[in-house]
């Protein structure tokens, strides 16, 4: 029975773990339908302006044929 106390402290963070997400996913009450409402039509009435993480591409001014800088002979 010794042998098995090195799972003593596992098992009781497990257990205190478990109680404090309990605790912290319990059932909040529910905001007013009406508010709720109000809040979405305000966020979609909002302008914002598009913004994009990478610049846009330079357009891609291949015609299909691969061609190479002439050389002047000297």
């Amino acid at each position: 029975m010794e042998i098995l106390l090195w799972l003593v402290p596992p098992v009781v963070v497990t257990g205190l773990t478990a109680a404090w997400v309990g605790v912290l996913g319990r059932q909040r009450p529910a905001p007013d339908r009406d508010e709720l409402t109000d809040q979405l039509a305000r966020a979609l009435t909002r302008e914002t302006p598009r913004r994009y993480a990478a610049p846009p591409a330079a357009p891609d001014r291949s015609t299909g044929i691969a061609v190479r800088p002439s050389r002047r002979a000297s």
